[in-house]
Parts: structure tokens; sequence; C-alpha cells
């Protein structure tokens, strides 16, 4: 009972945090989850114990994901055609023992509903004995882009951390490698190849102990995929360094067990669990959020809340507005060259009310001009209810205090309609890129099965383009109002 939240005093937080969103959402609860892998447009990820999590569009999770060999905290790899497993047997210090196993299991599909659905017997490919300065579990996976190499990493915080090679055609472990120790004080690891450099991500502090688990998740890089592993200021995670890359926050303790998911060029994901979300009983859950890379070091991006913003292109600065008429706004004050004869008083913002009687009462143009935090510039943007993608909901984009949406047009634009209709054309896709600017893209543009984005066509004039990563036109920012 000690460990209890008093409810009333959760709620009254609850209330407080207007705006948030939860990880995911449907039934995403797992423990230890695997890199997410998509096998034929759906997602999946297993987790500690059997079986796992799927989902039809990376949004809302159930579960149904089917693993068998039980075990602890595994790993999926698709290579080539088929989809590699690892997971680990007992180990992980549990009850004074050392000893574990690595095996691994292949398959064509991950869908237990195919006919093609069927594991290989598991082989060994890792294994510790009771008195190891190592855990045989945690099974982390890399299939090196250069060379073609596959690696294993295991391991947990109670000693050290191991890398050994696997035969990518079988999954076995390549006959007379030895482990290489490369860290220590951490857990849950996975390894990341980009641009020139090796990322060992390793999941810091205690687990399993609800909204009380310290996890959180750091990260060193090398050159060689064998180490050494350094953090940002130098340390080698074999003496216990290691970047931070996100810990508790947003009401969720306990983030650990790092995967990527790269979407494309520019768009990329991370997924891991927290120990304890307090929106949903305390239990631990899926969470995905945006992977940001800053000078060279992964960064957890933000999970984009609900609320009111300009929304600002990157490529001048320039602010989305409705298309109306500039409405002057009442300028009763003395004149700059004099000194003031009366108590100042502060000047009232330009409200809805004052303006919008004088806008067009259907279809208006979108355009883009300086912001001035005009209502005509500000826009709320709410979940739409209507599904999602990886890691996000679908949103509605209105002025705000109206129903005026943001919406996709036939031919390449955009307007606001009057009315929100739910339709493809006014469901946006928000994702936080690789840079930390925003790419806005509709869930499908009319007329057209192109996947198109929200772009700066000019200084004023917004469209819709195909998505390009090296060109500003395609990225936004949003500023909370």
């Amino acid at each position: 009972m000690k460990n209890r939240l008093h409810v009333a005093a959760v709620a009254a937080l609850l209330a407080g945090l207007a705006g948030d969103t939860r990880a995911q959402v449907g039934a995403p609860f797992i423990h230890d989850p695997s890199t997410i892998a998509e096998c034929d447009g759906k997602y999946y990820t297993f987790g500690t114990g059997e079986g796992g999590l799927w989902s039809a569009d990376g949004w809302t999770w159930q579960g149904g994901a089917v693993r068998p060999g039980r075990g602890a905290a595994p790993d999926v790899l698709k290579i080539g055609g088929r989809y590699l497993v690892a997971y680990s047997a007992t180990g992980g210090g549990l009850g004074g023992s050392h000893r574990g196993e690595v095996l691994t299991m292949w398959n064509s599909t991950l869908d237990p509903a195919s006919p093609d659905f069927r594991y290989t017997e598991p082989v060994v490919v890792a294994s510790s004995l009771d008195d190891e300065d190592c855990d045989a579990i945690d099974a982390g996976l890399l299939l090196d882009p250069t060379t073609g190499r596959l690696w294993l990493s295991y391991g947990t915080y109670f000693g050290f951390i191991r890398l050994v090679e696997l035969d990518p055609a079988t999954g076995r472990r390549v006959p007379g490698n030895e482990p290489v120790n490369i860290a220590i004080d951490c857990e849950a690891t996975d390894l990341v190849y980009r641009d020139g450099w090796y990322y060992l991500f390793g999941t810091h502090g205690t687990c399993c102990d609800g909204p009380n688990s310290t996890y959180n998740i750091v990260v060193g890089r090398s050159r060689s995929v064998t180490g050494p592993y350094l953090d940002k200021v130098g340390r080698d995670m074999l003496q216990g360094g290691g970047r931070m890359v996100i810990a508790a926050n947003n009401l969720k303790t306990g983030p650990g067990h790092f995967g990527r998911f790269v979407v494309e060029d520019g768009v990329e994901k991370m997924s891991f669990h927290y120990e304890s979300d307090f929106r949903q009983g305390g239990r631990s859950v899926l969470a995905i959020r945006p992977l940001l890379w800053r000078d060279g070091w992964p960064v957890a991006g933000e999970e984009f809340r609900e609320g009111t913003y300009e929304i600002e292109s990157e490529r001048r600065g320039y602010a989305l507005e409705l298309a109306v008429d500039f409405v002057r706004m009442e300028r009763d004050i003395e004149p700059f060259w004099t000194k003031p004869s009366w108590p100042l008083k502060d000047v009232r913002p330009q409200t809805l009310a004052e303006v919008e009687p004088g806008w067009p009462a259907g279809e208006v143009r979108v355009r883009m001009s300086d912001y001035m935090f005009r209502p005509n510039q500000k826009w709320t943007v709410t979940a739409a209810g209507k599904g999602g993608y990886l890691g996000g909901p679908y949103y509605k984009i209105a002025i705000e205090g109206t129903d005026r949406c943001l919406t996709a047009t036939a031919q390449g634009d955009v307007v606001a309609r009057p009315e929100f209709a739910g339709g493809d054309d006014q469901l946006w896709r928000i994702d936080q890129l690789t840079d930390g600017t925003y790419r806005i893209m509709p869930r499908r543009a009319p007329g057209t099965d192109r996947p198109l984005a929200l772009v700066s066509l000019g200084d004023s004039t917004p469209g819709l383009a195909p998505f390009d990563f090296d060109s500003d036109n395609a990225k936004w920012n949003f500023r909370q109002q």
C-alpha cells in the first residue's frame, strides 16, 4: 500500500495539465519492448513474457503479437525478407543468479494470421554462468549497413555489457567469435549506426518499481562497433559514462529499452517503455517519440501537445493565416515624441468577436504574413479522434474559437473551410523532424495518392508538394500562444 498514489491528489494534478497527451492509446501495456518492426502495413513490438503488441496505424495498440519462448527483453530485426527475433531466458541477476542465455529464431512474417507464420527452433547465441561478471539478457541487434555484419549486444548493470557477432544468414553466433566488453552500469542496450558513428544506447537506473523506477536512457558513440563508446564529455561507457537522452517527464517515469525506427529521410522515431504512466494506472506503457539529431548526438523530440499556436514557416519566419482584410485597432495613445501626460494602461489585443463578422462566411484562402498575434493567425490544434500514424494521432487545425479548418484541395492549395467534416483533407499529420522543425501533411490530398506536405511556395503562398527534408520550404514551427 505504501506505493499507492493518493487518487485525489493525482486527479488534481492531471486536471492542471490541459494539452498533455498520452504516450499511445488503446492498450499499450508492455514491459521491455523490442524495437518496433513493420510487417505488411502493421507495426509490432515484443516484450518480456510471451507475446507483445501490434497496431494497424502506429497510434492505437493492442495485444496479440506472438513470440514463443517467453523469457525477457526481446529485440526484432528485419533482414532481407525475414524477421530475426532475439530474446533472453532467465538472467538479470534475479535471485542472485547470473545464469542466462540469449536465443535467436526466425519468422517470415510477424502476422499470426498469415499461413506463413512459423518460428524456427531457437538457438543459443550467448550465455552466462552464476559466477560470471555479465548477465546474458536484454538483447540488442544491429545489422551494420556499411559491412553487412550482424552484431548482438547484451548484459545488465550487474556486470558488463558485451558484444558478439552473429551470422546474418543463420542468426547463429559466428564460430570462434569472443565477446567484447563495451559498457558497464546500464542494461537494455541497443546499437545504431548513423553518419560514420556507432551509437550505444543503454538504460541506466533501476526498474520494476512502478513510479519509483529511476530508469533513464543514455548514449555513447564510437567510430568502431567494438568501441570505445564515449559520451559528449569524453567519458567511456566502460567507466560508467553516458549522455542523457531521456529521463522521466510529463507524469511518466522510467524510460528504458530504446529502439530506433527510420520512417524516411529526416523523419525518425524512438520507441521505449515508461515504467510508470501516472495517467494509465501507473502501468508500464509503450512510448514513441520523435528522434532528433543535434551536432551528431541523439535527442528525444517533443511529445506534441494540443493547444493554440502560431504556425511559422522555417523558410522566412512568416506565419500561416486566414486571408482576410486587416482590421485596424483603436489607437488611443499619445504621439511617440512626447512624454506621457497620463497614466499608462494596457492595450487590449484584438478579439475574434471584433473581426469575425467581417470575414467571408464560406471557404477562405490561406496565406502567410508577418505575425501580429491577430485572431486570423492563431490556430488551435486538437486530436481529431480519427486514427493516427506511428507515434501520433491525426489532428484538426482550426482558427482559434471557430470551426474554420485547414483543408487540402485537389489544386494543391490549402484553404480554411467553415466546418470540420472529418475527411482525409482535414486530418493532419504532424511529425517533428530530426532537426527539431515540423512536417505537416494531410492524411490524403484530394485527387492523388501521393503523400504531400504543407510547403511554402513563396514568401506568402502556402501549398502542397512532395516532402523534401533538404528544403526549408517544407519545414514549420509551432509557437505556443
